[in-house]
């Protein structure tokens, strides 16, 4: 279990204005500005949830995942993961948690992939025949095969990512924190690491805290979400749920033979082509099957389609809502 509580953490920055001269001043008189990076946050993730953890660039998702691996001390609060102290404890912490940092490697430059793996063995001190069956499964899983006997510089930005992410399981982690677990990766590689996430959550129980801009991740993976913005927890809801209460209306798109009739109220006409239309309905003043019933008795049906909101329109609008 993770409890955070009244969690702060504040750097100091330095700043100057541009040009030889100022920079001159600077080695003499450097002026600095307080960054609160987190601001009193606290929340409790259960074992073997899976939480998306979102907000906009510099909102403090890196602070905060830091601070939970132990990377950084907090100015005050209280963070206690499985009953350790991640920054007291960091050595016995860091045997139960595996990291995926999108932008940042654990993977040795010039050296064969399977050579990292073996060292991070080593450093974990894990087990042979626990090392070579957790390589064998995710070897599978994540289709690496002959990327394993390459050097980490040679390989792709997406086929890095699968290797971090296995390198990250090798230990077998109670925890999995993932910043931008999917960057990079193509349409077909995403959807295998989400299924292998899945797997990994539902088989192991294994938490998983993902922090990514990719809103199809979140709604792939995630039940809940916690919203930062300016260092602050905004909000803290189950996605299902947030998406009702945002979802004031849907869209409806049907194809058709015939003449297009005069709408009922609650239906509004956004778009129409040769055949086509896209309506927005509002489900207080219609219901969805009333609307079909309309479009049935009026027109011939080629094809229909009921939508609601998106995970990044829902995001869009709690931006919106929050003024981050």
């Amino acid at each position: 279990m993770i409890q955070v509580e009244h969690l702060s953490k504040s750097f100091q920055v330095a700043k100057r204005q541009s040009g030889f001269l100022n920079a001159t001043k600077a080695l003499f008189h450097r002026e600095t500005t307080t960054l609160h990076a987190l601001k009193d946050i606290s929340f409790t993730i259960n074992d073997g949830e899976m939480v998306g953890y979102i907000g906009p660039n510099g909102a403090g998702k890196s602070t905060t995942i830091k601070t939970l691996c132990g990377v950084l001390t907090p100015d005050s609060g209280r963070c206690v993961i499985n009953g350790r102290t991640p920054w007291l404890e960091r050595t016995a912490h860091t045997q139960e948690i595996g990291v995926v940092f999108g932008q940042r490697s654990q993977l040795w430059w010039d050296v064969p992939v399977a050579d990292s793996f073996e060292l991070i063995r080593d450093i974990y001190s894990v087990p042979n025949p626990q090392y070579q069956k957790n390589l064998a499964e995710l070897t599978e899983l994540l289709q690496l095969g002959e990327l394993l006997k390459t050097p980490a510089r040679t390989l792709s930005l997406g086929q890095r990512m699968r290797c971090e992410l296995a390198a990250s399981l090798l230990h077998d982690p109670k925890i999995l924190f993932l910043d931008e677990p999917t960057i990079g990766l193509d349409a077909v590689s995403k959807i295998a690491v989400r299924k292998f996430i899945q797997k990994l959550n539902a088989e192991k129980k294994t938490t998983v805290i993902l922090t990514t801009h990719d809103m199809q991740d979140i709604e792939a993976l995630a039940q809940r979400i916690i919203l930062i913005g300016r260092g602050e927890i905004l909000l803290d809801g189950n996605l299902p749920s947030l998406k009702q209460h945002f979802a004031a209306s849907k869209m409806l798109t049907v194809e058709y033979a015939g003449k297009l009739p005069t709408l009922p109220c609650g239906l509004t006409l956004k778009e129409q082509t040769n055949g086509r239309a896209v309506c927005q309905l509002n489900p207080h003043e219609l219901s969805v099957a009333d609307a079909v019933a309309f479009f049935s008795q009026e027109v011939t049906i080629l094809d229909l389609a009921i939508t609601s909101i998106t995970a990044e329109e829902m995001v869009a609008k709690l931006y919106q809502e929050y003024q981050i």
